[in-house]
């Protein structure tokens, strides 16, 4: 085990990579100060964060004292949520035809059935701002219809119906837009555009984000030049796929120093077939079969059954029909929510499917083998941590993707 390894990480540099969020990277240091606070008094550690003190991606330096030794990490966000909201720009009508377009690519390829082959709970998290969004639209055009009837109740010339008819299609409306003023509490149209953004390149990466990945990569690059112990990627849910092709770019171009500090790649929550299952998906099965066989890197995949909006237990690599021979990576394994959390934290968690997502960033009851905070602030790096770790034997591996081609 871990707590049986000499310290090796005095110093690390940590890179977060988000998933599909429109909200401010301060959300992300809030989060982390509150929950190691509660991790540390859990598991009898210390560990406090301050500001970042250098230039660049928004960030904080924590201070940690854990198994009896000091480590000090710079975390940093990298930061696409600009990419994302631009992405939700998008009028009502455009949502609705995002719907059409993003089920027509899933539904009409055979993406979808495939999927649910693996895990149901994020297919139908994907159904789910179909769903509402049609109920929303139908509540509309029922609220626009009882309006017309009830003023032409006792009849009328044309002209007056028409002009009653356009006072239907304004209440319909405003009830659309009632819904998506309140969005942050159905999440309909947040979902959607989620859902949309990898649909519509089927798969393939828009210029901007293949942008975004090279700037992040060139971050990670010069922290690799650095005399910090270990260079830790963290990707999360929509961020993990994002982190796989930035470091195969990395290891491609010979930018990984064998001299240089330990690299680590953890991927928590990832949802990599909802993209690696389209079409066009050539250059992420491409870097998820490279990546795999790599020796210059340690890649980690932590889900957990309990998380509904993950493909749990669902070796990327592998049920994108792309493991190769001498296949490495990742190591998947469970977070276990249900024994790591309390009975009653996990009664009150268990249907708060958005919270039990970020539960990899935050602190358990009686964590197992996986605590975010020795990891991202612990003495080990995290190749030494799970060294001696077994894969769960309840992983999925059969590989079900279509679409296995690794080229345009």
């Amino acid at each position: 085990m871990a707590e049986d390894i000499e310290q090796t990480v005095k110093r690390r540099r940590v890179f977060y990579i988000p998933g599909y969020d429109p909200i401010h990277p301060r959300r992300y240091r809030e989060l982390y100060r509150k929950e190691s606070t509660d991790q540390a008094r859990i598991s009898g550690y210390k560990i406090g964060l301050k500001p970042k003190t250098t230039k660049g991606n928004y960030g904080w330096s924590v201070n940690a004292e854990i198994d009896g030794v000091q480590v000090d990490a710079q975390v940093e966000v990298l930061v696409w949520s600009d990419i994302v909201r631009i992405s939700m720009r998008n009028s009502i009508l455009a949502t609705y035809g995002q719907l059409v377009q993003t089920a027509w690519v899933y539904i009409a390829s055979g993406a979808l059935w495939r999927l649910m082959k693996l895990r149901k709970g994020p297919v139908i998290a994907a159904l789910y701002p179909v769903g509402m969004l049609l109920v929303q639209l139908l509540i509309a055009v029922l609220a626009g219809r009882v309006v017309f009837a009830a003023l032409t109740y006792f009849g009328g010339p044309f002209w007056f119906k028409g002009l009653v008819a356009s006072v239907g299609v304004f209440v319909g409306w405003s009830v659309l837009e009632w819904f998506k003023k309140h969005d942050g509490k159905f999440f309909a149209y947040y979902l959607m555009h989620d859902y949309a953004f990898g649909a519509a390149t089927r798969g393939a990466n828009p210029p901007a984000l293949e942008s975004r990945m090279a700037e992040f990569g060139e971050v990670v690059a010069e922290a690799l030049k650095s005399d910090v112990d270990e260079v830790l990627v963290v990707g999360h849910s929509s961020g993990a796929h994002l982190g796989v092709s930035m470091l195969a770019d990395l290891v491609r171009a010979g930018l990984v120093p064998d001299d240089g500090p330990d690299l680590g790649f953890l991927t928590l929550g990832q949802v990599v077939p909802m993209v690696s299952f389209l079409r066009d998906a050539h250059r992420l099965r491409a870097d998820l079969r490279y990546l795999s066989q790599r020796d210059e890197l340690t890649w980690v995949d932590v889900t957990a059954p309990g998380d509904g909006c993950a493909f749990a237990l669902c070796d990327p690599v592998a049920v994108s029909g792309v493991a190769p021979e001498g296949k490495k990576w990742p190591l998947v394994f469970s977070a276990a929510f249900t024994q790591s959390l309390s009975p009653a934290r996990w009664k009150e968690l268990r249907w708060r499917f958005f919270r039990l997502h970020f539960q990899y960033l935050c602190a358990f009851d009686a964590p197992k083998d996986y605590d975010y905070f020795q990891i991202t602030a612990g003495p080990h790096s995290l190749a030494e941590r799970y060294a001696h770790r077994p894969a769960s034997k309840s992983r999925i591996v059969k590989p079900v993707n279509k679409f296995t081609s690794t080229a345009p």
